[in-house]
């Protein structure tokens, strides 16, 4: 038996007009993380950026608008760099249902936050700021000020010029671009780690600098120790370092501070015994 709230859905359900959208979209943009807890993580932001299409869709019926709220307000965590997409297609199947499709949004989000959540933070998480932070880094340590405004300029064009389209991108989409951004985000993750690999290892000889002063002499030869390795291999003592860093990150009872004072022992020990100059 219809009650009178699904006789209503069943006639006609609101559209969703550009400016509400945008509202959305703004949001989620600068308010992802609003509010975020241990319990629920980004649920608060999460409602707060589709409080104005849930007003929109169910304004006119309380208790869908409660029923739709009260799901939203459900746990939710993913990145906020690709999070924009589950909302574009969340909101894509409540405009052509309704409120019966408040278990299919649910098991969406249960669904893709995961995911996206590898490959957002994959991609503007990690590779991102390891890229274009290094080239700016390197930029400045040269005298160069353009680094500075090279490492902004990554945020404002890469990281929220690509936030910005998502979610009209995924709402005209829906659910078919579930299975076709599938491999295309698959394929774009690969490509910028084997970018973000290659610039690292492109800078490693270039910024860090280590050396060993350390000279042997027997009559009239000398061997300096430095020469010797560079025949071997260039930039031998920089690899060797950021490899010892990596695989101090690795160790359970280890984290980047700690990694840095270790490192700053091992500089100061060194330099003053004569090992590393």
């Amino acid at each position: 038996m219809m009650t009178k709230s699904d006789t209503a859905q069943a006639v006609a359900i609101p559209t969703l007009d550009k400016r509400t959208l945008r509202r959305v979209n703004l949001r989620w943009l600068f308010a992802s993380a609003i509010c975020w807890n241990y319990e629920r993580m980004m649920s608060t932001g999460y409602l707060y950026a589709m409080l104005p299409a849930s007003q929109k869709l169910y304004g006119d019926d309380p208790q869908a608008l409660k029923k739709n709220l009260e799901m939203h307000s459900q746990f939710f965590n993913t990145s906020p760099h690709t999070g924009a997409l589950i909302l574009g297609v969340g909101l894509s199947l409540e405009e052509e249902e309704g409120i019966k499709a408040t278990e299919a949004v649910s098991g969406l989000k249960t669904g893709l936050m995961g995911p996206f959540a590898a490959i957002g933070d994959a991609l503007f998480g990690a590779l991102v700021p390891t890229i274009f932070g290094s080239v700016g880094a390197w930029m400045a340590l040269n005298g160069n000020p353009m680094g500075a405004i090279f490492w902004i300029l990554a945020h404002l064009l890469i990281i929220v010029g690509f936030r910005l389209p998502q979610l009209g991108f995924a709402y005209r989409k829906g659910m078919n671009m579930v299975g076709s951004m599938n491999t295309q985000l698959k394929s774009i993750t690969e490509a910028a780690t084997l970018l973000g690999v290659t610039v690292v290892g492109a800078l490693i000889a270039s910024v860090v600098h280590v050396t060993v002063p350390l000279t042997f002499q027997s009559g009239k030869v000398v061997l300096k120790i430095q020469d010797t390795l560079d025949q071997l291999m260039p930039s031998l003592l920089p690899v060797l370092l950021v490899a010892l860093v990596y695989w101090l990150l690795g160790l359970r009872r280890m984290n980047s501070t700690r990694v840095i004072w270790v490192m700053m022992i091992i500089s100061i020990v060194g330099y003053n015994l004569g090992i590393l100059g």
